[in-house]
């Protein structure tokens, strides 16, 4: 039985502490979308010379000084024709357009002022081994990858941690819930592997291929709701109650240092169990950087009204006058397809009035 709801806050802290980061481990450059850096990634200085980044002219920028409008201006040297991708010959600074210099039939002319480092990329322009590339912490995205590709990097330093996920029952809310959150694990830098629906916890507790377990359903009080005491028989319950709605039933503990985290079975309050606290586990798992994902800022288009103690997840719409909500406590199914994404009210607030600025932050 739940005696007390646990702070959301107090369970984040808990997380942070005792969530210990998995052992990296290093992948392909190809393989890695998604993950979480170990380390600095550095690439040797490219390229190693100045190199023309148009077709043009190689030229002394200081030759054409006073160029433009009306008045051209006579270069002392001829320039030199020059391709994007060639090293730039030596006494030259910049690549001028075909259209800015005029051939002439005693030599050449500037049409322009041409600045020095013009069409060129400098030697270390692409990088440089003393600015990584991106941070440790830092997650990648596929751009990161081409530009790390391109830079001659092959092979990362990466945290990729393994989560199980066991659906509890084989209904069709329980499975949607455990696909739901194993392809945020995987868009999130971790590998989820779902276990088959009603496979035995003290079964999956025993398995060391994994770094964290995440358990949908059986965390009430219920005939059938069973996995908060096979996890107090197992390993340590660490809460059980938390005061965030949806999700109050959730329960969050440790087999060793290996940090699980039981959702409710309903798809609502599983859900905001595992943004709020399943996404943190996984950062520390990853040590990733605290999430970094793009919030809007709207005027909330009518008051939510909130129970002080409690923290609460709300999906909204946006509306014309701004952000929605469409459900409170319990969140139907149909307000979760209809939202374009959710607010979180903190437990020491009674609520929001209409009017107020809301950060949204999108679903999965």
């Amino acid at each position: 039985m739940i005696s007390r709801l646990t702070p959301l806050a107090d369970v984040l802290a808990m997380a942070d502490l005792r969530v210990k980061p998995v052992t990296p481990r290093t992948l392909d450059v190809t393989l890695a979308a998604g993950r979480t850096l170990a380390a600095d990634a550095v690439a040797a200085a490219r390229p190693t010379a100045s190199l023309a980044l148009l077709d043009g002219w190689a030229l002394a920028a200081d030759m054409t000084l006073g160029a433009g409008g009306y008045s051209t201006v006579n270069l002392l040297h001829p320039p030199q024709r020059i391709e994007a991708g060639q090293p730039l010959p030596p006494d030259t600074d910049s690549v001028a357009p075909f259209d800015a210099i005029q051939m002439t039939s005693t030599g050449a002319e500037a049409l322009v002022t041409v600045n020095p480092g013009d069409g060129v990329l400098s030697a270390g322009g692409d990088s440089d081994p003393a600015i990584p590339l991106r941070r440790a912490g830092e997650r990648l995205r596929m751009t990161d990858l081409a530009a790390f590709a391109a830079a001659g990097l092959s092979r990362l330093a990466v945290r990729e941690p393994r989560i199980r996920v066991l659906p509890l029952r084989g209904s069709a809310i329980v499975i949607a819930a455990a696909r739901l959150i194993a392809g945020d694990i995987e868009r999130r830098g971790g590998a989820a592997k779902i276990d088959d629906a009603g496979r035995d916890l003290g079964t999956v507790l025993a398995a060391e291929s994994t770094d964290a377990i995440v358990v949908i359903g059986g965390t009430g009080s219920g005939r059938n709701d069973t996995s908060v005491h096979t996890m107090a028989r197992d390993c340590e319950v660490a809460v059980h109650g938390i005061a965030l709605t949806p999700g109050e039933t959730a329960a969050f503990g440790f087999a060793g240092p290996r940090p699980i985290l039981l959702l409710p079975g309903r798809l609502d309050a599983a859900l905001a169990v595992w943004l709020q606290i399943g996404r943190r586990v996984l950062d520390r798992l990853a040590l990733a950087h605290l999430d970094r994902e793009p919030v809007e800022t709207l005027a909330l288009a009518r008051k939510v009204t909130s129970t002080v103690g409690l923290a609460e997840l709300v999906p909204v719409r946006r509306g014309a006058n701004g952000a929605e909500p469409l459900a409170s406590k319990y969140l139907p199914l149909s307000s979760l397809a209809r939202s374009d994404g959710w607010i979180l009210v903190p437990a020491e607030s009674e609520g929001y009035s209409a009017g107020t600025p809301v950060q949204v932050r999108p679903w999965p």
